[in-house]
Order: C-alpha cells, then sequence, then structure tokens
C-alpha cells in the first residue's frame, strides 16, 4: 500500500515530521517498507530560454541560452525538443545532475562540436509521466531560479507499508490516518459525505441471482458528463503510487479505491444493453478485460452481465467493451459489496491481480457502500460535470455488526502490559469501536463495520496493546529448568534423531516419502486393510496408507537410477500404520540401497570388496540403527523368518529375546521388485524405534565405569571347518563367549566352500578382537585363549578348527 505524505494529510491534521510519522506506523503494526522522498529531484530547478538559435550543424537541434537564476550568466544548452524557444520557462538540469527517466547523470559535453552544459527536461525524464514529445513548459509566473519538485509538488513523499492480509480498513489512505490518530499521532478530519441529490430513476436496475456471492449493489447514472484528463494533482497522486492517469473517470475510480479503500467501477452507459444482471459465469463464457485480455470463465466464478453478456468480472475487473473513453457522455457508476473468498478464488484461477480484487477479497465496509457510491458521484460532477440519477440498491441495507465479549484482565495474560481499564476502553474507542463500559469485568465491545478481522477477546488485546506501544512489552529471559538435564524431547523424538544422524554417518541420505502409496503397493506390503484406505485420496495412485516405508524409499531410489544415480542410499525415519486406531501408528526407521552404494567392502569381510550392495549391508545399517536407538545390541538375535517382500535366503529378523521383534533386513524379492518396477541390487531394512526397550534407571549415586585399557590390543585369526547348515552368527557368538572379558569383537571376513573340505561342509574364517585389561598376555596367556575359543566353539558348532 503506497501513498504520499500530502494524501495522508488530507485526512490527518498533524504537526508530525514524516519521520514521526513513520516510526509510528511501524509501532503501531503498519510496518513500513520504504520511504522515497523524491530527493532525485531536488536538484532540478526552474530556468528561463532566453535565446534560441538554430544549431550550426544540425537542423534539428537549437542552441539555448539559459537564465538558471542564480544572479550569474546565462549557460548554454544545446536541446533537441520541437517546442524549444525563446521566452518558454521549464525545468532546467545542471551538470552533475542525476536524471532518473533516463539513468544518466550530466556533464558537460559536445553535441555536434557545441558544448552543452546542462539540459532542459521533459516530463519523462523526470519520471511524471509518459510525456516526451517537447521539453517541460511552464506558465509565465513560475518563479525562476527555484526548486522544480517544490513548485510542481512532487516533493511530496511516497510511503510504501506492507500490509497484513486482515487489515483491510488499512487499504485506504483515511483507515491509515485513522489509526494515527488513535496513536495521538494527530486528529482524523471526519468531514461528512453529502447525499447527492439525484433527478429521476436511475433507469438501469440491478438483479441479483447470485446472492451469496453478491450482498448488496449500488447502481446510478450521471448524464452529459465530459471526460477528459484529471487534474494535475490527481495525476501526481496516482503516478507517485506506480499508476498510470487514463482518463478523469477511470482515475477517479483509482484515487477513491487507494483514498478510501472503496473499490469502484464506471460502466459507459450507452454501452450497456438493458438490465445489469450479477449471475454464476455460464461454462465456457469469455470476456474481454479491460488489460486486453480474454478470460474463459467457470460457473465458479461471479460476473455482471447485460443482454450483450458478461461485462465485468465482479470484484476483479472490468470489461473493455463498456470500458469509459474520451467519448463517454452518460456514465454508470457501480458499488457492490462481494463475497471475499470468491473474488480471492476467481482472481487466482484467472491469475488477474488487481487494486480492487486486492481490496474486495480482504472484505471492504459494507457500511460505507452508499457513502462511496456518493463520493464517486460528487467527484464525477466535479471532474466532468453532469447531472445523476437516484441511487438504485440491490441486496441488504442493513449492516449487522458484532459484538465481542472483552475480559479487561485479558490484557495483562496475554501480553504482560498492565494498561488501565479505562486507557483500554479509550484505546477501543478512538480505533472506532464501541464498548459498553456499565463497571463489569467483562464488556460488551460493538465492532465497527471496518474491522471484519476482529472475532474473539483475543484480536481485542492486539488492538490495545499495538496502540498502547509493543515497545513498552520489556523482554524477560526464559525461565530455567528446574535442573540441568531437565528432559525436554520425549524418548521417540530422542530416538529418533539419534537413529538419523547413525544412518547419515553411514553415508546415507535422508528422504521424506509421502505417507499415501497405491493399493498393489500396501498389499505386497503386509497392508491395504480396508480401514487404511483413503475415503478421498489426492490421486489414484496414493489410495492407501503406508504399512511400511519401503515402497516409497524403493521407489525413491529408482527415480534417481533412471535420471543417473543408481548407486544411492536412502534412510526416512518416520510412522506407519498397521491399522486405523492410534496405537496402529508405529515409529520405524528404513533404509535401502542400491548399485554398488554399499559400505561391507571398506574393511574386511567375507565377501570381498566392494560389490553390489547386499544382505550383510542392510544388516549393518539394520544394526546401527538399533544401536543408536539404545537397543542391547550384544544381546540381539538375528533368525531366518523376515517377512515376503525379502529374498528368503538372504534376509533375517532381528529379536530381543524370542518375542521382541525389533525390526528385518535383507535383500529384495525378485517378485517384490518385479511389482514394483524396479531394478538393480537393492538391499533395505526396517527397524522398530518404539519397541526398543527403555533402559533401566540407574542409581544416581552409581559411578561411571571406565573401559578404557593401557594395553595394546591383539587379533587373531581362526578358521573352523563346519557343517553347511551352520550359521556365522552362530559360530561368531560361541567365540565371543569364550572369554567375555578378554575377547571385544569377533567379525567374519571368509567363507569358504570346496571338494577339499568334503561334502556339505564350509569353512568360516574370523577376525577375534582381544583387549587385555589388567597386564600384558603372554605366549601362554593366548595359547590358553584359543584353546577355549576352539573347544568352545567345537562344543556350541561342532566346528573343527581347519587344519
Amino acid at each position: 500500500m503506497k501513498f504520499t505524505l500530502s494524501w495522508l494529510k488530507d485526512h490527518l491534521e498533524t504537526d508530525a515530521t514524516l519521520a514521526e510519522i513513520v516510526e509510528r506506523l511501524t509501532s503501531i503494526g503498519l510496518e513500513v517498507e520504504h520511504v522515497d522522498d523524491k530527493a532525485a529531484l531536488k536538484p532540478f530547478v526552474i530556468a528561463k530560454v532566453l535565446t534560441a538559435e538554430k544549431h550550426p550543424d544540425a537542423d534539428k537541434l537549437r542552441v539555448l541560452t539559459v537564465d538558471i537564476g542564480n544572479g550569474g550568466a546565462p549557460v548554454q544548452v544545446v536541446c533537441g525538443a520541437p517546442n524549444a524557444r525563446a521566452g518558454l520557462i521549464g525545468a532546467f538540469a545542471a551538470p552533475g545532475t542525476y536524471v532518473p527517466g533516463i539513468d544518466v547523470t550530466l556533464s558537460v559535453g559536445k553535441i555536434r562540436g557545441v558544448e552543452s552544459h546542462g539540459m532542459m527536461c521533459s516530463e519523462r525524464e523526470l519520471e511524471i509521466s509518459d510525456e516526451h514529445n517537447g521539453i517541460i513548459d511552464l506558465p509565465a509566473d513560475a518563479p525562476v531560479g527555484t526548486s522544480f519538485a517544490a513548485y510542481a509538488h512532487l516533493d511530496d513523499p511516497v510511503i510504501e507499508i506492507n500490509l497484513t492480509p486482515n487489515r483491510p480498513d488499512a487499504t485506504g489512505v483515511h483507515g491509515i490516518a485513522r489509526d494515527l490518530a488513535a496513536s495521538g499521532l494527530g486528529t482524523l478530519k471526519t468531514a461528512p459525505i453529502e447525499s447527492v441529490p439525484g433527478k429521476g430513476a436511475c433507469p438501469v436496475e440491478v438483479i441479483i441471482e447470485a446472492p451469496d456471492l453478491c450482498h448488496t449493489f449500488a447502481l446510478r447514472l450521471v448524464r452529459g458528463v465530459k471526460n477528459g484528463p484529471s487534474p494535475k494533482w490527481m495525476q501526481q497522486r496516482l503516478i507517485a503510487i506506480g499508476l498510470r492517469p487514463i482518463n478523469a473517470l477511470v482515475d477517479m475510480t483509482n484515487y477513491i479505491t487507494f483514498d478510501r479503500g472503496r473499490p469502484l467501477h464506471v460502466f459507459d452507459a450507452k454501452k450497456v444493453a438493458g438490465n445489469l444482471v450479477v449471475r454464476r459465469a455460464k461454462a465456457g463464457e469469455e470476456v474481454l478485460a479491460l488489460d486486453g485480455r480474454t478470460y474463459r470463465l467457470t460457473p465458479a466464478m461471479c460476473i455482471i452481465a447485460d443482454d450483450n453478456g458478461v461485462e465485468s468480472i465482479a470484484g476483479v475487473m472490468g470489461g473493455e467493451h463498456s470500458g469509459c473513453d474520451e467519448t463517454t457522455t452518460d456514465v454508470l457508476i457501480e458499488a457492490a459489496v462481494w463475497e471475499p473468498l470468491n473474488v480471492a478464488r476467481t482472481g487466482r484461477s484467472l491469475g488477474i491481480v488487481t487494486d480492487a480484487r486486492y481490496r474486495n477479497e480482504r472484505g471492504i465496509d459494507p457500511a460505507f457502500n452508499r457513502p462511496g457510491i456518493e463520493l464517486a458521484t460528487r467527484m464525477v460532477m466535479e471532474l466532468c460535470g453532469g447531472e445523476p440519477s437516484e441511487v438504485f440498491t440491490a441486496g441488504w441495507t442493513e449492516i449487522k455488526r458484532k459484538v465481542v465479549a472483552f475480559p479487561l484482565t485479558e490484557v495483562k495474560r496475554l501480553t504482560g502490559l498492565e494498561v488501565p481499564r479505562a486507557e483500554s476502553l479509550d484505546i477501543l474507542k478512538r480505533l472506532g469501536f464501541e464498548p459498553k463500559d456499565d463497571g463489569k469485568e467483562v464488556v460488551d465491545v460493538t465492532v465497527p463495520s471496518w474491522r471484519p478481522d476482529v472475532d474473539g477477546k483475543a484480536d481485542l488485546v492486539e488492538e490495545v496493546m499495538r496502540i498502547h506501544g509493543v515497545d513498552e512489552i520489556h523482554p524477560r529471559p526464559l525461565a530455567g529448568h528446574d535442573a540441568v538435564n531437565g528432559k525436554i524431547l520425549t524418548t521417540l523424538q530422542v530416538r529418533s534423531r539419534a537413529a538419523k544422524r547413525a544412518l547419515a554417518v553411514r553415508g546415507m541420505m535422508e528422504a521424506v516419502t509421502w505417507s499415501f502409496i497405491p493399493a498393489k503397493h500396501a498389499k505386497l506390503f503386509g497392508g491395504g486393510q480396508p480401514a487404511l484406505k483413503l475415503a478421498n485420496p489426492i490421486a489414484a495412485d496414493m489410495s492407501d496408507m503406508r504399512p511400511s516405508l519401503l515402497p516409497g524409499l524403493i521407489a525413491a531410489a529408482q527415480r534417481n537410477a533412471d535420471r543417473g544415480y543408481g548407486d544411492v542410499a536412502l534412510f526416512e525415519v518416520s510412522g506407519i500404520y498397521e491399522d486405523d486406531k492410534p496405537e496402529g501408528q508405529r515409529r520405524v526407521a528404513a533404509g535401502v540401497r542400491r548399485g554398488t552404494a554399499g559400505l561391507t567392502g571398506a574393511g574386511r569381510h567375507w565377501d570381498g570388496n566392494a560389490g553390489p550392495v547386499g544382505v550383510f549391508d542392510a544388516k549393518a545399517d539394520a544394526i546401527a540403527a538399533l544401536e543408536a536407538c539404545g537397543a542391547p545390541v550384544d544381546r540381539l538375535q538375528v533368525e531366518p523368518g523376515a517377512p515376503d517382500w525379502y529374498h528368503p535366503g538372504r534376509s533375517g529378523l532381528i529379536k530381543l529375546g524370542p518375542k521382541v521383534v525389533l525390526g528385518h533386513f535383507g535383500e529384495f524379492h525378485p517378485k517384490t521388485l518385479e511389482t514394483l518396477d524396479v531394478a538393480g541390487p537393492l538391499c533395505g531394512f526396517e527397524v522398530y524405534v518404539d519397541a526398543v526397550p527403555e533402559p533401566k534407571a540407574k542409581a544416581t549415586k552409581t559411578k561411571p565405569k571406565l573401559d578404557l585399557s593401557a594395553f595394546q590390543a591383539v587379533k587373531r585369526d581362526f578358521a573352523f571347518v563346519v557343517d553347511r547348515t551352520v550359521e556365522a552368527g552362530a559360530l561368531s557368538k560361541a567365540a565371543a563367549a569364550a572369554d567375555r572379558k578378554l575377547v571385544t569383537g569377533v567379525n567374519v571376513f571368509d567363507v569358504f566352500q570346496g571338494a577339499a573340505l568334503g561334502p556339505d561342509k564350509k569353512s568360516i574364517a574370523i577376525e577375534v578382537s582381544i583387549q587385555p585389561l589388567e597386564r600384558t598376555l603372554t605366549d601362554e596367556d593366548f595359547e590358553a585363549l584359543a584353546k577355549k575359543i576352539v573347544d568352545n566353539v567345537a562344543k556350541q558348532t561342532g566346528g573343527v578348527l581347519r587344519a
């Protein structure tokens, strides 16, 4: 919203400076974004052309001698304007002056061999209009040597404020002045708008067929107008706020739109056939609008039509057919109150942004509808003459104002401000509210018609707060917790963050996928129950709530592969849905790896170098996520029996004890990949963050146990021949159980099968990490520990040390 300082003072009696006004606007919630004080026009002065001689080397140029009113010698200026002549008084720019219209800083120069010490300027060069056919021609009494900007009233600062959508009352200069007056920065000028007597009934009537979209409509005919340019002062104000003057009738509507926040429209009455009808548009109807574009309308849009068809898009933009031009002699002035939501939807659908839409979609003052058309009538008669008819009104005329119960103690509770009762009520009165002060704690406050945004007590508290002064609210530090380590996040929140960090450290990228998946994908991953189907899905392929995070992650990996990024590792920590009850939503961490985006090849491992991702990559990711969530990884059990979407021989189930399932992992079944229409090496996992048991509370006096050892760790390799059915995990557990104090880790680094071992046999090689705690181990100690490992493996798995 833009306006000039003089425009504001048309409505506000104040001696405040520009700086004080700008500061007060921001403090009361009308944030000032920019102030243009027209500093660029200050160097231009009024000058008089003394002589104008033909340029010796150019037929279209003249050499002028110019009196700039400084008492010195006239200056020489080369000018090409056709109206340059002796005796002309215009605007002069000396060397060193920046000319905004041509984006040039002047200097002394030669034009066809003749020096020019400045220039005489046109209106376009000063950005005060588009006129550039000649230099500015001022009246003979214009004071030579004085500021041109001051003489032409162009030294009027332009203020731009950033309006929030809930302040339709501040879309007009009068409303802004009302707020400033309420804040104590002056007195609001409240001259009443007198009715203009009409002669005879308006010959054009209005029929409202869509009362839900048009609440009231006022129309008046003015005969015998003479349209032409609007007054200079009006043009200057419109140009200052970025509008292009067109003609008096159009400029008048634009002026009132910004002056009072009351959009209007004028029809050329001779181009209107029959009565006006406010209705919904018919499917396929079109209108050529004032912006020169043709718009196709839908039945959801409100229009104004006559016997010729559509004449205007209601509340948004008028039609070109009935627009006013220099031939207009009879004009219909329209002022209506439209349904804000419909105006917003129409403008958004058609892609039209206008000043009328900006105000109508926020909700204009319904009580100003009749005064608005009276003000427009008076301005038309002043600018263009004419004889008005009586006003024809359709729709409701009585305004129902809201009444809000306002407990005055809410000001203290919601803002912390101690505002006396009398001051609170006085602030509301100055803003136009009508509090009924009967001495009670709760006061009934009648809301003014221009504040549709005020609905409850919190809104009234905001009004008191912003006028009393937001800067009166003193900053206070946040209250401290009872304990330094007071818990803020829930257990699930802590685990979710920890799992995300752990998986990110493993080189995986976080993804956020849809909670809705296709029905066949949901069924494939154990879902598809009727209770989890959406009643109104946003798309046909998003019909079911996801029973697993894996379908979305697999699809995301494939989309990356389709674009040339085949080696990806993605994870997500989010919710899945087992049924439609609150307890049916579970928190899980899941991830997938594709191509060669694995980590197991980075170190010593039984399957060799880093090739395609596989089951052990998924297992390592799952264990890492569970460990980050606080699961006792040393007691986890890996068993067969993973869900059907995994490869049966390359997957596993992670359990804690015989009953608690913490997750599953593995390579995906070929049929799963086929159903999802994906390809490539893919493995994944899913662990249940909410299934990890809570850690047992420890006594506060327990001292921390330090497991760091001062002695060198040692690694020894063993290779055992076992039956082909023996799992590597079982052998690792047996080796680790030989001495839980010294053995700190067991890693499988080789699996071999061959005829040399015998039928149904295989070799499993393990690396055992040994950490002495009390002393350096001797050879005898290592031999004793090795014997215990071999004996324990033989006892639990039947394995024999390979020769």
